[in-house]
């Protein structure tokens, strides 16, 4: 019924996730550059299996593909909300057990664990909820992108790194962000709809640039 494509991106989203996981991981050691690189083999994968479904799509089928790809919320309604809503409030529900660890966690992992926090556990929290939150929103608009990078560097310019005030913010500053966005993107070529994966970009993809341009400023690099 309505759970199967949430559900079914859950699934597919938890299995890359901890498949990338297991490859960076070493001896309870997880290396961010293996990481990355295995990220990028991993998203070709993935892009080659999306490509094999284009290739065998009918004109609809494309046409539907092509659109969710961009990302739009054009098609939402209560049956979709039901559908994603219970994955995504567990997340939300979890997020402030996680807020004294991941604030341990940025003085880095020997640090952490010199003062309690068990790093690898808290690891794997994170990345399921993150799997699974991400695979279900993903289920139900489709790819829309920069929203998760931008949002938190924004919020830690403004608010501090701290997460217990940084990740219910992200939430709802992102909510905001994807509301202004969808409400522009009806508006710029009414009646039509713009893919709001469109808009997202062009704004999030100069700003973040900024930001990395940014911190090699700081660093002196």
């Amino acid at each position: 019924g309505i759970y199967a494509v949430p559900l079914a991106a859950f699934v597919g989203g938890l299995i890359t996730t901890l498949l990338l996981y297991r490859i960076g991981t070493r001896g309870g050691i997880t290396s961010v550059a293996t990481l990355l690189l295995a990220g990028i083999a991993l998203g070709a994968l993935t892009g080659a299996m999306t490509g094999l479904l284009v290739y065998v799509a009918d004109d609809q089928e494309l046409r539907d593909l092509q659109f969710w790809g961009l990302g739009s919320l054009a098609g939402a309604n209560w049956e979709k909300v039901a559908s994603a809503a219970p994955i995504i409030l567990v997340m939300l529900f979890c997020v402030p057990f996680l807020s004294r660890g991941l604030n341990g966690l940025t003085l880095g992992e020997a640090a952490a664990s010199h003062i309690g926090i068990r790093v690898q556990r808290l690891k794997n929290i994170a990345i399921l909820l993150v799997a699974a939150a991400t695979g279900a929103s993903v289920a139900v608009s489709g790819g829309i992108g920069f929203v998760g990078i931008v949002v938190p560097h924004l919020l830690r310019l403004t608010i501090g790194p701290d997460h217990r005030y940084l990740l219910p913010a992200s939430a709802l500053l992102g909510a905001c962000l994807l509301i202004a966005a969808d409400t522009l993107s009806r508006t710029i070529v009414a009646p039509a709809e713009m893919p709001i994966g469109i808009i997202t970009a062009f704004a999030g993809a100069p700003f973040f640039l900024w930001i990395l341009l940014r911190k090699r400023g700081l660093t002196g690099l």
